[in-house]
């Protein structure tokens, strides 16, 4: 697996009680589920990429208020067609 380095304000670790580790985990959190609401990555990838259950997966995208289903009106109107 691959390290990135970021520079971020001394402020913006200190919102996670300056612990770098879960400021970092938070961030990687996020870009995943930014990822998968992006349609960029299933959620079996993101759950993958977490580390984590879908149901763990759920769960955090409840928290940041995102949709654990990824399909479009007009995709559903096609999948009922065939049904």
């Amino acid at each position: 697996m691959k390290q990135v380095m970021i520079e971020v304000p001394d402020d913006a670790v200190r919102r996670c009680g300056g612990d770098e580790a879960l400021f970092g985990r938070e961030v990687y959190e996020a870009a995943v589920v930014q990822w998968f609401d992006e349609g960029r990555i299933s959620q079996g990838r993101a759950a993958e990429l977490l580390s984590v259950s879908r149901a763990e997966l759920f769960e955090m995208l409840k928290r940041h208020k995102v949709s654990p289903i990824q399909i479009t009106p007009e995709e559903l109107a096609e999948e009922l067609k065939s049904v």
